[in-house]
């Protein structure tokens, strides 16, 4: 299995690949080839086009919640293949599409709210016309075959892991604190323990990691993805990787939305993580999947 950053917010040294907000991954294994996200745009594609991977032998496209920097490439790729892969998303995914970002500004004495949209662009009607088949995740998991396994509903675990009040979702004519209904996980079941990717763990990466581990009673071997610790203070940092710890993760590969702060952090109180860049390949041929 290896597992390829086809884009993210930062580039490896004298790449020649595109970098942009967002997050897409490729899990490669002899089963099949799985999308993890799409990023915000084509970036993703012309990434593969370079590093040779033929996006024609996708079997599968997972998309872990209705954000633009995770999801809106779709339609780019949708226009460029020509086979038809299953794409897997969370039941709630387009009744919970319609996303915004609050911003506060203080001007004159006057506070000013501005709503921005940072949903998808794209409709089930869109998916539908593609003739791609939708496999929504309704309960709590999905097989996408013996050993890999989508996750949904995450509960709260802690008090500290709190959902952004700025992520606001629009239903009708109404908007409330988005409870990200629509977020969902990967399970890789390994000889070593389950490897878990994750797009931007918005409910919180401990209450994710949590869920799964209670969900399925195994041992937690790593963790890919976002971790959303770029709003998190230097408390919540630390009892993220104290848990970590705890839990004794063997493999930690972040991006995207984890931030700087975190990752200085992470490289002083740990030695078992890396930084999945665009144009990572993680290579866990070592590692036997169940």
């Amino acid at each position: 299995m290896r597992i390829f950053t086809l884009v993210e917010n930062t580039l490896l040294d004298n790449s020649n690949l595109i970098k942009e907000h967002g997050l897409s991954m490729l899990i490669e294994t002899s089963k099949g080839k799985i999308l993890f996200d799409t990023g915000q745009s084509d970036a993703f594609v012309k990434n593969a086009a370079k590093l040779k991977i033929d996006l024609n032998t996708i079997t599968h496209i997972v998309l872990s919640h209705a954000h633009y920097d995770h999801s809106n490439g779709l339609k780019f790729l949708l226009e460029k293949i020509n086979s038809k892969p299953i794409l897997i998303v969370a039941k709630d995914f387009f009744n919970n599409s319609n996303k915004f970002y609050k911003s506060v500004n203080t001007k004159n004495g006057i506070v000013n709210e501005e709503l921005s949209y940072i949903g998808v662009n794209f409709t089930k009607e869109f998916i539908q016309s593609k003739k791609i088949d939708i496999n929504y995740v309704e309960k709590d998991t999905l097989n996408i075959s013996k050993a890999i396994t989508v996750h949904r509903n995450f509960f709260t675990s802690n008090a500290f892991e709190r959902i952004n009040e700025n992520m606001q979702l629009k239903l009708g004519e109404n908007f409330i604190v988005d409870p990200f209904k629509d977020e969902i996980a990967i399970a890789i079941e390994t000889k070593k323990g389950l490897l878990l990717l994750v797009g931007c763990s918005h409910c919180g990466i401990i209450n994710t990691i949590e869920t799964i581990k209670n969900r399925t009673n195994k041992n937690i071997y790593g963790v890919i993805g976002g971790t959303h610790l770029i709003e998190a203070d230097e408390d919540r940092i630390d009892k993220t990787l104290e848990y970590f710890k705890n839990i004794n993760l063997k493999f930690i590969g972040l991006s995207h939305c984890t931030g700087k702060k975190a990752l200085d952090i992470l490289k002083i109180k740990s030695n078992n993580y890396t930084i999945c860049s665009t144009g990572k390949i993680l290579d866990f041929t070592e590692i036997e999947i169940s």
